[in-house]
C-alpha cells in the first residue's frame, strides 16, 4: 500500500475518534445523564488537565526508549477500552475519572500522529513541510464524518457515540502497530527533562510582549473549549419549538461547518500574517470570536438558521488566526535553542490552562443562567460574546508588538 495513503488513513482515524464524542458529548451528558453545566464542563476540563503534562512525558518516552508508533498504538488501544467503559457510565464522578484517564492517554496522541507522520516522511525521502499539510488535512476530514455518522445515525444523545469512538480506536490502535519503525531519535536522549516539558521556556515571561501575548494565549485558549462544550446541548435545547428544524435533528451536521470553515482559513493565513502582521491577525481573531458567540446569541433554528450557519463560518477565523498565527509568533520571538521548549509552553498556556479553565467556567456561566433546568442560552452566549469583546479591547492596548514584513516572510522560508 502507498506509505502516503496509509499516513492518510492513520490521520484520519486519529480524528475520526476524537470527532465522535466531542461535539455531542456534552448534549448526551445534559439530555439523558442529566449532568449540570458545572459537572459537563468539569468532564471537558479533563482534556486541558492531561494537556498540561501528558504529551510532554509521552514525548519523552517516544523520545528515549519505545518507538512512537507503539507508544502511538498503546495509548489508542488503553483509550479505546476506557471510552467503551466510559459508555456503561451514569454518574458524574465514575464518568470524570474515566474521561480523565482517556484525556490522558488520547491528548498526548496528537502530537505522536504527527511525530509519526514526520518520521515516515523523512524515511521515504518526502518533503515534509510540502507533503505534510495535504495529509493532515484528511485528519480533519475524519473528524467530520465521525460528527455526521454519529448524527445522521441519531446517536448524538446516545452512548452509541462512545462505541464508535471506542472502535476505531481500537482500529487504530492496532493500525498503529503495523506502520514502519519509528525509534527513538539518539540525539534527543540528552534533552533534559526540563526542556522536554518546555518548562526552559518560561525564560519568556521576562519579557513584557512574551507575557502579555502567552496571558492572552490562556484566556483565548478558554474561548476555544466553550463551542465544544456546549454547542451541541444548546441546539437540542431547540427542540421544543422547532423539533422539525434541520439543526434540532443535525445539530453535529450543521456543527461540522466549523471544522470545514477551518480548513479553508489555514489557507488565508500566509496573506494576512503578511499584509495586517501578527497583532492585527490576533485581533481579527478575538473579534472572531465576539461574532461567534454573539451569533449563537440571536440565532435560532428557524428565521434565525443564516445567523446560526454565519457563526460556524466566523470560527474558522477565530480558531485558525489565533492557533496558527500564535504559533509562529511564538517561532519568531524565541530563541533558537528554546525554540520546541516555547512551542510547547504555547500549547500548555492554550490547550491545557485554556481549556481547562474554559471548560470550569463556561460549566458555571451556564449553570448561574439556568432556572429550574431551563438555560436562558442567550444571556449564556451574550456573557461568552462580552468576555471575548472585554480582550478585543484590553488586547490591543497592552500588546505592544511593531509589525515587521520581512521578519513574517522568512518564517515561511
Amino acid at each position: 500500500m502507498n506509505i502516503k495513503f496509509r499516513l492518510i488513513l492513520m490521520n484520519f482515524l486519529e480524528f475520526f475518534v476524537w470527532g465522535s464524542w466531542l461535539i455531542s458529548l456534552g448534549g448526551y451528558m445534559i439530555v439523558v445523564l442529566k449532568f449540570n453545566g458545572t459537572e459537563v464542563g468539569s468532564i471537558y476540563g479533563t482534556m486541558g488537565l492531561a494537556s498540561l503534562f501528558m504529551p510532554a512525558l509521552l514525548g519523552i518516552v517516544a523520545d528515549r526508549w519505545i518507538n512512537a508508533e507503539r507508544v502511538l498504538g498503546a495509548c489508542h488501544i488503553l483509550g479505546a477500552i476506557l471510552l467503551f467503559c466510559a459508555s456503561k457510565v451514569t454518574d458524574h464522578t465514575t464518568m470524570y475519572w474515566v474521561m480523565l484517564l482517556n484525556s490522558m492517554v488520547f491528548m498526548p496522541t496528537i502530537a505522536l500522529n504527527n511525530t509519526v507522520s514526520y518520521i515516515v516522511l523523512e524515511q521515504k525521502g518526502y518533503h515534509i513541510v510540502k507533503d505534510f499539510p495535504p495529509i493532515r488535512v484528511w485528519g480533519t476530514v475524519g473528524f467530520i464524518c465521525a460528527m455526521w455518522l454519529v448524527d445522521i445515525c441519531g446517536w448524538t444523545i446516545s452512548p452509541l457515540q462512545l462505541y464508535i469512538s471506542a472502535a476505531s480506536g481500537l482500529l487504530l490502535g492496532v493500525y498503529a502497530f503495523s506502520m514502519p519503525k519509528c525509534p527513538p531519535a539518539k540525539t534527543n536522549k540528552k534533552a533534559s527533562l526540563l526542556s522536554s516539558l518546555g518548562l526552559d521556556a518560561f525564560v519568556l515571561f521576562k519579557q513584557r510582549k512574551m507575557l502579555t501575548f502567552f496571558i492572552f494565549a490562556m484566556l483565548l485558549g478558554a474561548a476555544l473549549q466553550i463551542t465544544n462544550t456546549f454547542g451541541g446541548t444548546f441546539l437540542q435545547d431547540f427542540k421544543n419549538n422547532y423539533a422539525d428544524s434541520f439543526a434540532v435533528k443535525h445539530p453535529s451536521v450543521l456543527l461540522s461547518v466549523s471544522q470545514i470553515s477551518e480548513t479553508l482559513f489555514i489557507l488565508t493565513i500566509p496573506f494576512f500574517l503578511r499584509r495586517f502582521g501578527i497583532k492585527r491577525v490576533m485581533l481579527m481573531s478575538i473579534f472572531a470570536w465576539v461574532f461567534r458567540f454573539g451569533l449563537f446569541g440571536i440565532g435560532n433554528p428557524g428565521s434565525g438558521l443564516f445567523l446560526l450557519i454565519l457563526s460556524m463560518i466566523i470560527y474558522g477565523m477565530a480558531f485558525d488566526f489565533f492557533n496558527i498565527s500564535g504559533s509562529l509568533f511564538v517561532e519568531k520571538e524565541a530563541d533558537m535553542k528554546i525554540r520546541a521548549s516555547a512551542q510547547g509552553l504555547f500549547m500548555l498556556m492554550t490547550n491545557g490552562l485554556g481549556a481547562y479553565l474554559g471548560g470550569l467556567l463556561s460549566g458555571r456561566v451556564v449553570d448561574h443562567f439556568t432556572v429550574d433546568g431551563v438555560r436562558n442560552w442567550q444571556s449564556i452566549w451574550f456573557t461568552f460574546s462580552a468576555y471575548a469583546l472585554l480582550l478585543g479591547i484590553v488586547f490591543p492596548l497592552v500588546f505592544r508588538y511593531k509589525h515587521d514584513q520581512k521578519a513574517m516572510e522568512n518564517i515561511h522560508h
